[in-house]
């Protein structure tokens, strides 16, 4: 059964001098500002399509590594997963890097290395961002 998630934005003004806000429709989490030098510059308070791709990410690759490791018989304690999401203006995304470390009892690290590797090919957001080059490193 398939599920749809909704989120919107509203944009005012020019790409550069412009602003807008991104809300989260389906959980209703929040509206959350976001503007082009957020993306190309420095943050300041304010969120980029990038940022929301790589918590996208950061959250899918732990679901993925969670429900893998389980069904390996060693679930995890806790896992710790970073993204990030580089954006040239210009040119686009260029690369995503994910950085990943857990507590996993019963799994030597070349295992937990293998299970991560196999969660980043699997993960429905690395799928979907699969055009972009996308690096792990296993912490």
């Amino acid at each position: 059964m398939a599920t749809t998630r909704r989120a919107s934005a509203v944009w005012n003004g020019t790409l550069f001098e412009g602003g807008g806000e991104v809300t989260l429709d389906s959980s209703g989490l929040g509206t959350y500002a976001i503007s082009w030098p957020a993306r190309a510059e420095e943050p300041n308070g304010v969120t980029s399509p990038e940022e929301l791709i790589a918590a996208a990410h950061a959250s899918c690759f732990s679901m993925a590594l969670s429900n893998g490791l389980a069904k390996g018989g060693t679930p995890a304690a806790q896992l710790n997963t970073s993204a990030e999401v580089d954006f040239v203006p210009g040119t686009g995304i260029t690369e995503i890097r994910l950085t990943v470390s857990g507590d996993v009892p019963g799994l030597d690290s070349d295992g937990f290395a293998a299970a991560a590797e196999a969660a980043k090919e699997g993960c429905p957001v690395s799928k979907a961002l699969a055009a972009v080059p996308i690096v792990l490193t296993v912490a």
